[in-house]
């Protein structure tokens, strides 16, 4: 097959045309679609700079999944959050209201321990305790 060095400029400023849509289209669409560019004879400043130069823009690695998975997500994550408004404010709104909370959220635990009872931090302590204590003898002070 012979090629006139005019096809193969024209072929070559097709191919760059071509990139630039892909990468174009990737940008809206929020995927990378990479296929055949790659195996392509162009030269690879030219394969590197058009595909890369939007990920160096952003400075973000993007996310493997498409549109439509992130759609169902937040549609998933809509439904809850209405789960979640519904029922608190079915069960006592007036409360809610008075306090402030964000609807669905758990309330926070108040104390010093985060869950730990009076007696477990006194065990705990006599625990520690008889460790030192140990290891004061061990070291013969």
């Amino acid at each position: 097959m012979d090629l006139s060095v005019k096809q193969l400029e024209e072929a070559v400023a097709v191919r760059r045309q071509i990139d630039q849509l892909q990468s174009r289209l990737s940008s809206l669409l929020g995927g990378s679609s990479r296929g055949s560019s790659g195996g392509s004879s162009s030269s690879s400043a030219d394969a590197g700079g058009s595909s890369t130069s939007s990920s160096k823009k952003t400075g973000k690695r993007r996310s493997g999944i498409s549109a439509a998975g992130r759609a169902r997500i937040a549609a998933a994550a809509r439904a809850r959050w209405a789960r979640a408004k519904a029922a608190a404010g079915g069960s006592d709104s007036s409360s809610a209201a008075s306090t402030k909370k964000k609807p669905g959220r758990p309330a926070k635990k108040s104390g010093k321990g985060n869950g730990i009872s009076a007696a477990g931090r006194k065990k705990l302590s006599q625990m520690m305790k008889a460790r030192w204590a140990a290891r004061r003898k061990a070291q013969g002070k």
